[in-house]
């Protein structure tokens, strides 16, 4: 233990002979101590540290222990959580912090129809049960030193896959029709659908040119209670996510770098890469792949 000391002393600029003085231990014994063997414990960690680090850093530097340890062990290495927890406490390394997400509702203050309220998030676990069922639609802002960029996504509430998005400098009801289509597109839909589509109150999702978009595939239009964020709690969760992972860590100078970055992170890392412990740790793509293949 007074060797470890000496050791934790030195790497702070104190002088090695002065340690040892102060601590009553041989300089001799000390550098001994050094040329010691790590203990097979001590080697087992630092081995296993090494791969934390590699799936850490490979994560973009946001997974937290239990996501790397469902790394590990599907690797065959037979770690626990809370090891894991101790290796990158020890070594200084952690998942992306959650910041405080503030949700900034839709203006709902106009007389456009309002739907019903289809989609009920208390119930999600017996409503939601197979893949294109229930989409969530969403708008959020990304701050850019141009000003603001505006993004719109429909998400797949079982698959968490963000199958549509847009963004662009306006919040139009464009905005909303280009990332329906993109996942109309995208998930090979054609007619009668029945598909349900959840969203806020926001005038976007109440015009009558989103409502006929949806009649014309028939789809059908759910929308939350009045200024509750909890009935939309899915894509709030993904804004939360993204925010988090990506827009709170960089600064965009310009809209076409927050549109690449975003594309990049939606396209390459959240829906194939990023894996999620409500899919069995699967990612969004692997997930809806296996559910389709299992149901040919």
């Amino acid at each position: 233990m007074k060797f470890k000391m000496v050791e934790e002393s030195s790497h702070e600029q104190q002088e090695v002979a002065w340690c040892c003085k102060v601590l009553k231990v041989s300089p001799s014994g000390y550098y001994a101590w050094l040329k010691r063997p790590l203990s097979v414990k001590k080697t087992e960690d630092e081995r296993l540290w090494q791969k934390i680090k590699n799936h850490w850093e490979k994560s973009r530097k946001t997974y937290g222990s239990p996501r790397i340890t469902n790394r590990l062990q599907n690797e065959g290495e037979v770690c626990s959580k809370h090891r894991v927890a101790k290796i990158m406490k020890e070594k200084n390394i952690q998942g992306v912090g959650r910041k405080k997400f503030k949700i900034i509702t839709t203006d709902s203050n106009h007389k456009l129809p309002i739907a019903d309220r289809i989609f009920q998030t208390e119930e999600a676990s017996v409503q939601v049960n197979s893949v294109n069922q229930y989409w969530g639609g969403d708008i959020t802002y990304i701050p850019t030193d141009e000003g603001w960029l505006y993004l719109a996504v429909f998400l797949d509430l079982f698959t968490r896959k963000v199958v549509g998005y847009s963004m662009q400098s306006t919040m139009q009801t464009k905005l909303i029709l280009d990332a329906l289509d993109m996942g109309i597109k995208q998930q090979g839909f054609g007619s009668e659908s029945e598909l349900v589509v959840h969203s806020d109150r926001g005038s976007q999702y109440a015009s009558e040119e989103y409502r006929e978009k949806l009649n014309d595939l028939g789809m059908t239009a759910s929308m939350s209670r009045k200024g509750n964020c909890y009935d939309n709690a899915f894509t709030e969760t993904f804004f939360k996510t993204l925010k988090t992972e990506l827009v709170y860590r960089r600064k965009f100078k310009t809209r076409n770098e927050a549109k690449a970055a975003i594309f990049e992170y939606i396209e390459v890392w959240y829906n194939r890469q990023r894996i999620h412990s409500s899919l069995d740790y699967k990612t969004p793509v692997g997930y809806e792949t296996e559910l389709i293949n299992n149901a040919a």
